[in-house]
């Protein structure tokens, strides 16, 4: 995968899903940390689904596995990639709290 790039994952729709992101070469996914909808507009925005979305939290779209690449995103809503918003690398998380969007 390209780094940075993003999929959603098992969403009922395209435009919905667990958010993924790749990181050195492996998809993972995003803690639910400080995730709001300002981040969950950048994802929207980078996957070409609009310019708004509703954050969702808790592995909304169920757990995911791996690596848990980010987390305490920070988005200002203005980056054109999320891994370009202010985050943690490191975490405390586990899979029950991977994010999720719904883009609208």
């Amino acid at each position: 995968c390209t780094a940075g790039s993003l999929c959603l994952v098992n969403g009922s729709h395209d435009w919905e899903g667990r958010v993924e992101v790749c990181v050195s070469g492996s998809w993972g996914t995003v803690c639910d940390n400080n995730w709001d909808p300002t981040d969950a507009a950048v994802v929207c925005r980078q996957l070409g689904w609009g310019a708004s979305g509703t954050a969702l939290s808790n592995a909304y779209f169920g757990q995911g596995n791996g690596s848990i690449h980010l987390d305490n995103v920070q988005c200002l809503g203005t980056e054109q990639l999320l891994t370009n918003c202010t985050h943690s690398a490191t975490h405390n998380c586990g899979h029950s709290k991977d994010a999720g969007v719904a883009c609208h």
